[in-house]
């Protein structure tokens, strides 16, 4: 393991809190060190109160920061005196705890302390540092773990078996610390949990702990070889939608399901031996709530939903607390066929999820090289998964997102209504695959949004930019076609051919295609399909002058009223949106504006607001139309034709 401190980066000796903050990033950016929030460290100093006294302080990590991003605000000042008074107590309730250490800070509107708070507080060190290393969790998920962190340590560390987080760890390690420190001591391992190291101050805390990881990962022939993620083997992407319908199904809400596949995982999923070694459990026990207890190895979700129910009652009558049950729908799926895939109500939980397993690929492969992996008993997780603090955030929480765990397919995104539609629907917690021919649509700005650079009118494009996007997010629930070409002004009788033909093919043909290859997905979206196509008042009332334009949005238009009249008995709605006069869009240039008022004999500004509420209409406007037609409120609708264009008399 690499040491990363650099004296010439580091902070000033002098501040403590700025060194911890850097020690922090340090670790927050190895991977193999911590995940997505994992790990927490702390420093302890000395301040002067409002009243002018001294008071020593605890600065831990709070509650939601990840130490990869951290700064000093992402840290919780409490008063030491406190926490080691609550240490002297024999029982106290993880819950109440809490509530005490919330007491305990100096500022009440910092964020909750890290559950192994007193842990931190016990430890006779300024500065400690704590991670859950690859390495160091396959050295001790194995029958003899106790053993060889012996054999590799020696006595510099201090060994405690594996306890519940709370104030059960702390309390233990309150008791067995003492007791077996000595001078030499440069860290602390919790068997099946992670490490502790500390030290005078950041940088000492920081040096011991890539030395103590080192050693493990030298033992343990680690890190395995990275491998760079490769494209998934081509699947068909109904099965991927129908999979991820039944894990829907399972978990009672829509739910997404990502695909990957390295090298690595593809030998993972080989293994003979596959079903037996990859459901003993979590590297350790953080990570059944990101991932479950056990994957699913297959694909029999409703087999898998009914263990989980077993498990629960198995072990109901460990929780301390009133207990409200989990959705049963796996978090990883493991197929020979499909890859790895990973679900999750948001991206980034089904993201979190990925990550997490694809290092439990690592460890376990790791440990099973040296004396075979084992994980802590299905009880035992079941301990932390209905910990009483983790039921409390669930009664806590809120309602999801309105289109959670929903994908919607957006074309024409790089800019006007198309770009308003997809982030319409992403403030409405929807996953959005936005596709354009601009190129400035691509990337993925976030885990919920991927751009696609895609020409509509190019079939083969479109359906490898489906393909993607299942394998990204799992299926399709919603269709919002926006793309659209205006051509120059002509009447009839100077008609341009070309004009005519691309016209006909973005505006009209191309949707006609993506609904024919999204029809199937969107049967299968949990919450039905729902489509909606942004057409134009032309369609309604064209103009002279735009006969291509007004032609290709009649028949966009028509082919949406018999999608909705062919596809109502799958539970699909398709509505349609006519805007007019949305001037904040690629198809009004300065020069067809001024056509346009030219015509009616208009000024540009007149022409701008010539609609009856003399109101000027924006592709925001159009976007939060068109997410509001996806949603419950128009649950009941489809074939219909709504204008978003302030009145038009010739409409009405």
């Amino acid at each position: 393991m690499l040491n990363r401190w650099s004296a010439a980066d580091a902070p000033d000796s002098s501040d403590a809190i700025a060194r911890l903050v850097y020690a922090s990033r340090l670790l927050g950016a190895d991977t193999g060190l911590v995940l997505h929030g994992g790990g927490n460290t702390s420093v302890k100093t000395t301040v002067t109160d409002l009243t002018g006294e001294p008071v020593e302080v605890l600065h831990v990590k709070g509650s939601g920061s990840d130490l990869a991003t951290m700064d000093a605000s992402g840290f919780t000042a409490l008063r030491l005196e406190r926490l080691r008074a609550l240490l002297r107590l024999e029982r106290l309730g993880d819950s109440d705890m809490m509530n005490e250490l919330r007491c305990a800070r100096l500022d009440a509107t910092a964020p909750d302390p890290s559950v192994e708070t007193l842990l931190h507080a016990l430890l006779p060190h300024p500065a400690v540092l704590h991670s859950h290393a690859d390495a160091l969790l396959a050295l001790t998920n194995q029958p003899e773990g106790a053993r060889l962190v012996e054999e590799v340590y020696g006595d510099s560390v201090v060994v405690v078996p594996y306890v519940m987080p709370g104030f059960d760890l702390a309390r233990l390690c309150a008791e067995l610390y003492p007791a077996r420190a000595h001078a030499g001591t440069v860290g602390m391992v919790l068997l099946n949990h992670g490490l502790f190291t500390f030290g005078a101050d950041a940088e000492e805390a920081y040096r011991r702990h890539i030395e103590l990881v080192g050693r493990a990962e030298e033992r343990m022939g680690m890190p395995r070889p990275r491998v760079a993620p490769a494209a998934p083997r081509p699947v068909d992407r109904l099965r991927l939608a129908r999979l991820r319908r039944e894990v829907s199904t399972a978990a009672g809400a829509p739910m997404l399901l990502s695909r990957y596949e390295d090298p690595a995982v593809r030998a993972f999923l080989d293994r003979p031996d596959l079903a037996a070694v990859a459901t003993r459990g979590p590297v350790t026990p953080d990570h059944v709530l990101r991932t479950k207890r056990i994957p699913l190895v297959g694909t029999d979700v409703a087999g898998y939903a009914d263990a989980y129910r077993d498990y629960v009652e198995q072990n109901r009558s460990r929780a301390r607390t009133a207990l409200t049950m989990l959705d049963p729908a796996p978090r990883v799926i493991l197929d020979a066929e499909l890859g790895m895939l990973t679900a999750g109500r948001r991206a980034a939980e089904a993201m979190m999820a990925r990550d997490i397993y694809r290092h439990t690929v690592d460890v376990i492969e790791a440990a099973e090289a040296v004396g075979g992996y084992r994980a802590l008993s299905a009880p035992e997780i079941f301990d932390l998964e209905y910990w009483e603090l983790e039921q409390a955030k669930l009664r806590r929480g809120g309602p999801a997102p309105e289109f959670a765990g929903e994908v919607a397919v957006v074309t024409g995104a790089a800019s006007g209504i198309g770009r308003a539609c997809a982030e319409a629907l992403l403030a409405r917690g929807a996953c959005v695959v936005a596709l354009d021919r601009d190129p400035s649509v691509g990337g993925s700005d976030g885990p919920a949004r991927l751009g696609l650079t895609v020409d509509v009118t190019d079939s083969a494009a479109v359906d490898a930019a489906l393909d993607t996007a299942v394998d990204r997010f799992g299926g399709v629930d919603i269709v919002v076609a926006a793309a659209g070409v205006f051509p120059a002004t002509r009447e009839i009788a100077g008609l341009d051919e070309a004009d005519w033909r691309r016209t006909m093919a973005v505006n009209a043909e191309s949707v006609a295609y993506l609904l024919s290859r999204t029809h199937p997905l969107l049967t299968l979206a949990p919450r039905g399909g729902r489509v909606v196509v942004v057409a134009s008042r032309n369609a309604l009332a064209p103009g002279p002058g735009a006969v291509a334009y007004s032609a290709s949005k009649a028949a966009v238009t028509q082919v949406a009223r018999v999608a909705a009249l062919e596809w109502a008995a799958d539970g699909v709605r398709v509505n349609v949106l006519h805007p007019d006069a949305v001037f904040d869009t690629g198809l009004w240039s300065a020069e067809v504006l001024e056509a346009r008022a030219r015509r009616y004999g208009l000024t540009v500004a007149e022409y701008k607001r010539r609609n009856l509420l003399r109101t000027e209409i924006t592709s925001a406007r159009v976007g939060d139309v068109a997410a509001t037609l996806c949603g419950e409120t128009f649950a009941a609708t489809t074939g219909a034709q709504i204008t978003v264009d302030g009145g038009n008399e010739r409409v009405i």
